[in-house]
This record gives C-alpha cells, structure tokens and sequence, in this order.
C-alpha cells in the first residue's frame, strides 16, 4: 500500500511539473518535492478547518494564537529557505498576524510554500552539496538537508495547530503521507 501511495506522488509530482514546465534538476529534489506538495497541503488543510473567528484563539497567555502559528509557518519558510537552501542573508520581519484575515493568511502561506517549491524545482545539485551552518544549533549541514529543517520546522507549528483545532473541538484534516 505504501508502495502505491509514493508511486502516486511520484507520478503527481510529475504531473505537475509538467504543467509548469520546471521538473526538478536533481535526483534529490525529484525526490523530495511530492514530500514537499503533501505537506504544503496538509497545512493549508488546517489552516482552512479553524474558523476565522476562533484566529485569535490562544491556549495560554505564553503561546502564540492560532493565527500567529499560520503567520509563522507562512513567513518562515521563504525566510529559511533564503537562509539555509539559497544562502542569503535575510533578517526576519514578519507580519502582525493580529492585523491580516484568515483568508490573507492563507495567501502568506500559499506564498510561502510556493517560494520553496520554485526553489525545490530549479535548484542544481552543485547548490544542494554546499554546506551552511544551522543559526541555532551550529550544525554545519548540506542545503540538501536545510530543505528538511525547513520542512521540520513547518511540521512542528503545524503540530501545534493541530493541537489548538482540538482544544476547540475541531476534528484536524487526516494526515495522508
């Protein structure tokens, strides 16, 4: 079964680069971007399920509210994405979460995903075999592996969102992968 599944994201993946003309240049990135489409889809899938009203919902006086979660996956991953996969300096400026409606949250999302995607699609291997060090940890990896932190990173407030659906007695998407 799980054989089939990646067989269909595989050949989705190809669909859909075909319909943009960017097939990806590298083995890897053949590789990872149907992993990359899941969870851009995923996410947008619980981005979708809370309602606009229940954006500003926050768990605790320490956490961010569910908009700010979306705002932060939406923002960071051009942000990572520049930093570790491109090697660009950028210094974070993200938006006021508390000022933007569900639907342009949405859209800083879609953005976002799509900046990672594009780059996913036309980066060269010699790129992906650079190295870059981790801002936190120090961790000296390739921008191959970068690719998965920034993903990692997207799945970990994705998480929390998911858990702030529940504490609203909202059922989560189901994850496919």
């Amino acid at each position: 079964m799980r054989l089939l599944f990646l067989s269909l994201a595989f050949l989705t993946s190809h669909l859909l680069c075909a319909q943009t003309n960017e097939m990806p240049k590298t083995d890897f990135t053949k590789m990872y971007l149907p992993v990359w489409l899941e969870a851009r889809e995923h996410c947008l899938e619980v981005a979708e399920a809370m309602p606009e009203e229940l954006y500003g919902y926050q768990p605790t006086e320490v956490s961010k509210t569910f908009a700010e979660q979306m705002v932060h996956i939406g923002y960071t991953i051009e942000l990572l994405t520049k930093r570790y996969v491109q090697g660009m300096k950028v210094k974070p400026n993200a938006p006021d979460a508390s000022t933007l409606t569900k639907e342009e949250i949405i859209q800083l999302l879609k953005k976002g995903f799509d900046y990672t995607t594009q780059v996913i699609r036309t980066i060269e291997q010699y790129q992906l075999d650079e190295t870059c060090t981790m801002y936190h940890s120090g961790n000296v990896v390739s921008r191959a592996f970068a690719l998965f932190y920034v993903q990692d990173h997207m799945t970990n407030h994705r998480a929390k969102a998911n858990l702030y659906l529940r504490m609203n007695t909202i059922e989560p998407p189901e994850y496919t992968w």
